[in-house]
């Protein structure tokens, strides 16, 4: 069996855990990247691409004997049309890739599983308040901004029009911006093992929004910067033990709702990206429903990852346990779409 991947986001750690557990490995690269990936020891084979068409050709030639592993980057450069043309088997519920792809879907979902959210503005004449105004799909921040009132938004908007980047309004959620400290709980859900595993913390690194908090604040307002939030790093982070039980019955009634809306429901990692208020509220205001980047912080296991397996266990080798164990019990089709 071969463990395979789209090159980016977090392949290296993908691999690399398969690796670990004895698995061969493939990663599937836009050709300019193929040397890069040429130097690590735990890439068995390299497949390079010349266009994204070509990807897909890749990823199917290994539906005989092989296994593909999503991530961020996979519906954001394929795009849905070509994803849903991969007759490789893929690792967790495919089906979840579009609602993860909508933001509206996203909200409702988290909010038939009870879990708190931030307000949603249907109307840019109901602003009342801060609000950020987000795009559908996994763009790590990009094209995001914040407008205090609506006159902003609808300034915001338009410019998004004109650069080509959104076609109309339908294609953004305007949400209310929660104060407080970001916390992106990542979890696992086992199928195998029938439990959610926390399995680590992170914190997003923004440009240029963390640039800004290192200016004083008269450059700020002279040179006139908005804040904007394209992901660039991430910074693991530790919570107080008592965030634990709401953050884990949160996961819970995630993966129990989604086995309801999105049949057969929740395989594997997901993180639910979080803001904690003052009040010590946990405020969901997004989910990826696959392995997220700030995994990639804990290679060698997080404080979380190691209650459980008490060993290194990042959420690449994680996913490949997961597949190992389901192989060894014959239920491949449990965890595989």
């Amino acid at each position: 069996m071969i463990i395979s991947t789209i090159g980016s986001h977090s392949a290296l750690q993908i691999l690399h855990g398969a690796k670990k557990e004895g698995f061969k490995t493939t990663v599937i690269t836009d050709k300019k990247r193929e040397n890069f990936y040429k130097n690590f020891y735990f890439i068995d084979f390299i497949l390079s691409y010349e266009d994204l068409d070509d990807a897909v050709i890749k990823i199917n030639s290994l539906k005989d004997d092989g296994i593909l592993i999503p991530h961020g980057s996979l519906v954001e450069y394929l795009g849905k049309e070509r994803v849903s043309k991969i007759e490789t088997k893929i690792f967790g519920n495919k089906n979840i890739f579009e609602w993860e792809a909508n933001q509206k879907k996203k909200m409702e979902l988290l909010k038939k599983a009870g879990i708190k959210t931030p307000e949603i503005f249907e109307s840019i004449e109901d602003i009342d308040r801060l609000v950020i105004i987000k795009l559908n799909g996994a763009k790590g921040g990009k094209g995001y901004f914040l407008a205090k009132n609506k006159e902003e938004a609808k300034e915001g908007i338009t410019k998004l029009i004109q650069s080509k980047i959104i076609q109309g309004e339908d294609e953004i959620i305007i949400q209310e911006y929660v104060i407080g400290v970001p916390m992106y709980f990542q979890f696992f859900y086992s199928y195998i093992l029938n439990r959610v595993e926390i399995f680590g913390i992170d914190i997003r690194y923004e440009t240029n929004i963390d640039g800004i908090r290192r200016l004083p604040q008269q450059y700020i307002s002279e040179r006139e910067i908005k804040p904007t939030f394209v992901v660039v790093g991430n910074i693991p982070a530790v919570a107080r033990e008592s965030l634990l039980p709401v953050a884990l019955d949160y996961a819970n009634s995630f993966v129990n709702t989604t086995k309801q809306l999105i049949p057969p429901g929740m395989i594997g990692p997901f993180c639910l990206e979080s803001i904690v208020t003052d009040d010590m509220d946990i405020v969901v205001f997004e989910f990826s429903g696959r392995i997220v980047a700030g995994t990639n912080l804990y290679i060698n296991g997080s404080p979380y990852s190691w209650l459980y397996w008490d060993e290194p266990m990042s959420m690449g080798r994680r996913i490949a346990r997961e597949i190992k164990m389901a192989n060894e019990e014959d239920k491949l089709n449990l965890v595989t779409t």
